[in-house]
């Protein structure tokens, strides 16, 4: 018999078939979700939040940094929200901070998520000397609290909105990075694997035809839970005057600006508090809800 047979490739009919199974099983995913009550209202929140955020140009009233001689003035019908100190309008500047937290959000737990994933995998499967490196990395980067490290980092980089959005990321890293490790330590003991193996597949095409796909689905819920944290940690950053600078409406540095005022006028404070509230409540209680539909021990 030859040693060095071609590897069969799967046949048309089955690919098609995986093709049906895979479709299927993301309309079921997502008829479970739309049945989900906290993920429906999570999912409207954020989407209320991502129009707002794309949308301010033709939402807001005035230019976040127009100033007016309305100093302080309490909601009404010519400013909804009130004004600051400086005669701006705070519903005009709440509209376009969403823009920010949300850049910020976005960026920072996605290059999170490419990182410390692509690290998880390496040291999960492979194991050995990669696995001692990066678990020690992740371990150190554990060791410090995450908002002094955030803190630490933009204070070497220096203040600014790019520089918190890559203190966040890192920040987030070993997160994603261990989850990671802990699901490629699973699958990749499983049977398809084994067999893949078998088969005489490459280290790569196992990594990312077999592992990476069934590992992805406690990163997804993750990534929406650590999209919530990431617009607390950037509010933190900007109320301490890392973040972004002004007249940037960073709903963090609005806090900051209004501490000064909160008995005179509390209005500077309150809405946006909570649009940073609102913005992580919808997003944990859409990462609660693909918990609760993408993992099977949690079904009912």
């Amino acid at each position: 018999m030859a040693m060095n047979q071609p590897m069969p490739q799967p046949s048309e009919p089955l690919m098609k078939q995986d093709a049906v199974l895979e479709e299927s099983r993301l309309r079921d995913v997502l008829r479970s979700l739309l049945r989900h009550r906290s993920a429906v209202i999570g999912g409207a929140i954020v989407l209320f939040f991502l129009l707002v955020a794309l949308l301010a140009d033709f939402i807001a009233p005035y230019d976040y940094a127009e100033r007016s001689e309305d100093l302080l003035q309490p909601p009404s019908a010519e400013h909804w929200f009130g004004t600051d100190e400086m005669g701006r309008d705070i519903f005009s500047r709440v509209l376009y901070g969403s823009r920010i937290s949300l850049r910020v959000g976005f960026f920072a737990i996605a290059g999170s998520i490419v990182i410390g994933s692509f690290l998880g995998l390496i040291a999960g499967f492979y194991g050995g000397w990669r696995d001692v490196v990066i678990s020690r990395l992740f371990d150190i980067l554990l060791a410090f609290p995450s908002i002094l490290l955030a803190i630490a980092i933009v204070a070497m980089l220096g203040p600014g909105l790019n520089n918190a959005l890559l203190a966040i990321a890192i920040i987030n890293i070993p997160t994603f990075g261990r989850l990671m490790r802990s699901q490629v330590l699973s699958v990749k003991q499983e049977d398809f694997v084994l067999a893949a193996r078998a088969m005489g597949m490459t280290n790569r095409r196992i990594l990312f035809r077999h592992i990476l796909p069934n590992s992805w689905t406690p990163i997804m819920v993750q990534g929406t839970l650590g999209f919530a944290t990431a617009v607390i940690e950037a509010a933190a950053l900007g109320f301490l005057g890392l973040g972004a600078q002004p007249p940037q409406p960073e709903w963090g540095t609005m806090l900051a600006d209004a501490r000064g005022f909160i008995q005179l006028a509390p209005w500077t404070m309150v809405f946006p508090g909570l649009a940073i509230m609102l913005t992580v409540l919808g997003f944990n209680l859409l990462g609660d809800g693909l918990r609760d539909v993408l993992d099977p021990r949690m079904k009912r």
